[in-house]
């Protein structure tokens, strides 16, 4: 019952940490253009 008192806090402090890691990559548009990178590589600009 001791390890409830501690794994509970602690997950939703790791689930906070996780939701601003996201807001800030959102923020920084880490996921504006999701179809580019994988187009480019197929199309040799030389």
């Amino acid at each position: 019952m001791d390890v409830i008192f501690w794994l509970i806090p602690s997950m939703i402090f790791v689930g906070f940490v996780l939701v601003i890691i996201l807001i800030i990559g959102v923020k920084n548009g880490q996921f504006d253009d999701l179809e580019g990178e994988g187009e480019r590589i197929l199309y040799d600009e030389e």
